[in-house]
């Protein structure tokens, strides 16, 4: 479903742009690192879970995972994971 145009009429052109058109951006559009869980050396203690301020970690059978399309990559998760099972990479095309 498509949404009406705002109405531009009335606001003088030597204004800055007004977003008429919602432009949905995801974090992983731009951010500059992002996380990488090593499989092995992840114990599920869920304490990047827990510190993680987006909530985008996810439960795995045997690990947790990251969920790239909500991570804004701030490396909380891998500075709290007691067992430096996560790591921070840069994002390609950074």
């Amino acid at each position: 479903m498509s949404r009406p145009r705002a109405d531009m009429s009335g606001i003088p052109g030597d204004l800055a742009p007004v977003a008429t058109v919602l432009s949905p951006m995801l974090a992983g559009d731009w951010r500059a690192m992002r996380p990488v869980v090593a499989r092995e050396r992840c114990v599920k203690c869920a304490i990047c879970w827990l510190s993680c301020p987006v909530q985008c970690v996810i439960e795995r059978a045997s690990w947790f995972d990251i969920n790239l399309a909500a991570c804004k990559g701030c490396g909380i998760c891998a500075v709290e994971c007691p067992h430096r099972a996560i790591r921070m990479v840069e994002e390609a095309g950074a």
